[in-house]
Formats: structure tokens, sequence, C-alpha cells
């Protein structure tokens, strides 16, 4: 299976890919597997991930774009 070049975790987003998400995906940032990544961008070279105790007005946690060398994998 190829994953795609950006996706999220988020149901509200045009980048959702629930197939891809029920296989386990992760992530290889920085040459580090990253758990906690909300969404990733390969050809854009990051990933957002959730502030601990931060909310938006709507209650949704609020992200962080980190920039780096991103590497999805599909985990067995």
């Amino acid at each position: 299976m190829t994953l795609p070049d950006r996706m999220s975790v988020d149901e509200r987003s045009p980048f959702y890919n629930a197939e891809a998400l029920e296989r386990g995906v992760g992530i290889l940032f920085n040459g580090k597997e990253r758990e906690d990544v909300n969404e990733y961008c390969v050809s854009e070279g990051w990933i957002r991930v959730a502030t601990p105790k931060s909310k938006d007005r709507y209650g949704q946690p609020l992200t962080i774009k980190l920039k780096g060398e991103v590497k999805p994998f599909v985990k067995e």
C-alpha cells in the first residue's frame, strides 16, 4: 500500500484517510519515530503535533508545525 503525500488523523480534514489509519501508519521525523503526529506532508517536509494543554475556542487541541525530513511507513 502506498501512503499519501499528505494525511491527517482529524475526520473533518479533507486529507483524512480511514483505510490507511486502520492499517497503522508510523512517522519517522528527522530519523526518530513519532507517535504524536496529527498531520503530515512529505513534499513540504512538515508534521503537526498537538500542544499538551492548549485548546482553541471549539475545544480542539492547538497544533504546532515542525519542519524536517518526514518518512511515513506502514506498521506491521
